[in-house]
C-alpha cells in the first residue's frame, strides 16, 4: 500500500482522477500526519520526564458534498501506520456513546468498580469511564461526516473528547461544515464553543475548494433506473457504483431507529447499495426511511420486482421509502423489472402509487441530480 500522495497521484496519472490542487494539498497533509503516526508509539514514556510522548495532530478536512473528502478518507486510513484504528460514521460513533453512558449509569456501584473501565474518581460521571473504553480499543480514530445538530451531542462532546486526546487518541474527521459552523444556531451553544476551541489545538483545519462535484461527475450523463432486470442491468448499475467508489472497499455501517437496528452491508461516505428485499419486505416504516434518507445523500436499490396484489404491504412500504427520498433529494440508482408507472398498477393502493411512479420519473432526470441533499439531522 503505497502513502496517500502516491496513490492520489497514480489516480490522477491513470486519468481516473482530474488534477485538483486542493485534494493534492489535502493528500499531502495526510501522508504527513501517517509519517508522524509512523514513528509515534501510543503510551511509549519520555526519557527525560517519563511522560507519555505526545499525540501528533489530528487533520480535520472540510467542504461541500462530492469533492473527494470520503476518497482521501479510505487512501489515509487503508496506509495509516497504526495497529488500533478504526474508521467511523460519526452518527454512529455517538448513538454508541449514547448506548455505553446508559449502561453505565445502569452498573451498581460494584459493578462499575469491578469493570475493566473504572476511572478511580470518577464517581457517577460516565463520562470518563466511556472514553477510557474507546481509548483501549483506538489509538486513531477517522470520523466520517462529522456534524452536530442535537443538543444532546453538543453538550456531551467537550467533556468526551477532552478525554480522548488526553488519553492520547488522535482523531481525522471528515465534514461539510467548518469547525466553528458547527451546531450553528443551537440551543445554548455557547456551551459548545470550547468543543471547537479544543479541535483547533488537537487538530490541524483544512478546506477543500473544489468546483467540481466529483460524486456527481460519476452519476452524471449516466442511466439511473435500469430495467428490465437482467445481467445487463446489474452490470450497469454496479458500474456506476465501481466508479463512485473510485478503487476503494465500501463498508458496513448500521443505523438505529427507535432503539432499532438497520444493518447496510455496503456504504461509503454518504452512499449506500441497497436492495427492495432489504429495505421493503422487513416491516420497516416511515421513521426508517427518514433516517435512511437523513443519512446517505446517494441510494442504490436493486431488485425491484413488479408487485402484484399480494405484495401490498411491500408496495406501500417502496410508496414510503420514495417519499422520504424524494424530501430529502436523495440521489437514486435503481434496477427495477419495469417502468415506474408499471411497477405495481393493480391492487390495493395502487392508484395512489402513481405519485410514486411520477416522483421515480422525476428522480431520474439530470434536474433531479444537480438538487442538493436535503436530509436532516445529518451532514451527508
Amino acid at each position: 500500500m503505497g502513502t496517500v500522495i502516491e496513490t492520489w497521484r497514480k489516480l490522477v496519472t491513470d486519468d481516473q482522477l482530474q488534477f485538483d490542487p486542493s485534494q493534492e494539498r489535502a493528500a499531502q497533509m495526510l501522508t504527513l500526519l501517517a509519517g508522524r503516526l509512523h514513528n509515534w508509539k501510543p503510551g511509549k514514556k519520555t526519557m527525560l520526564f517519563g511522560r507519555a510522548e505526545p499525540s501528533p495532530k489530528g487533520l480535520y478536512l472540510y467542504g461541500d458534498v462530492g469533492i473527494g473528502k470520503s476518497m482521501l478518507m479510505h487512501m489515509f486510513f487503508t496506509s495509516a501506520p497504526v495497529a488500533r484504528k478504526t474508521r467511523v460514521h460519526f452518527h454512529d460513533f455517538m448513538q454508541q456513546a449514547h448506548r455505553d453512558i446508559a449502561q453505565w449509569r445502569s452498573f451498581t456501584p460494584q459493578q462499575r468498580r469491578q469493570h475493566a473501565n473504572y476511572v478511580k474518581g470518577a464517581g457517577d460521571d460516565p463520562i470518563a469511564p466511556v472514553a477510557k473504553g474507546i481509548a483501549a480499543i483506538a489509538d486513531l480514530i477517522c470520523f466520517d461526516e462529522f456534524q452536530v445538530t442535537d443538543i444532546a451531542n453538543a453538550m456531551l462532546l467537550g467533556r468526551l473528547f477532552d478525554k480522548l486526546f488526553a488519553a492520547g487518541v488522535v482523531m481525522v474527521a471528515t465534514s461539510n461544515r467548518a469547525p466553528q459552523e458547527l451546531y450553528q444556531d443551537g440551543l445554548n451553544r455557547q456551551l459548545f464553543l470550547p468543543f471547537i476551541d479544543l479541535l483547533g489545538q488537537q487538530l490541524d483545519i483544512l478546506e477543500l475548494v473544489g468546483v467540481r462535484d466529483y460524486r456527481q461527475d460519476k452519476l452524471a450523463s449516466k442511466p439511473a433506473y435500469f430495467t428490465p432486470l437482467g445481467s445487463a442491468s446489474d452490470a450497469g448499475l454496479d458500474e456506476l457504483w465501481q466508479n463512485l467508489l473510485a478503487g476503494a472497499k465500501p463498508y458496513a455501517r448500521k443505523i438505529y431507529v427507535q432503539g432499532r437496528e438497520l444493518s447496510f452491508a455496503n456504504t461509503f461516505g454518504g452512499a449506500v447499495r441497497t436492495s427492495f428485499a432489504e429495505l421493503c419486505e422487513p416491516a420497516l416504516g416511515s421513521a426508517d426511511y427518514l433516517e435512511l434518507a437523513a443519512q446517505f445523500h446517494t441510494v442504490f436499490v436493486e431488485q425491484i420486482p413488479k408487485m402484484t396484489a399480494d405484495k401490498r404491504n411491500e408496495a406501500k412500504r417502496f410508496v414510503l421509502l420514495i417519499d422520504a427520498l424524494y424530501e430529502a433529494r436523495v440521489k437514486l440508482v435503481v434496477s427495477a423489472a419495469t417502468q415506474p408507472e408499471q411497477l405495481y398498477d393493480t391492487g390495493d393502493g395502487s392508484f395512489e402509487f402513481a405519485r410514486c411512479a411520477s416522483r421515480l420519473m422525476e428522480m431520474r432526470s439530470d434536474n433531479w441530480r444537480d438538487m442538493a441533499h436535503s436530509g436532516q439531522g445529518l451532514v451527508i
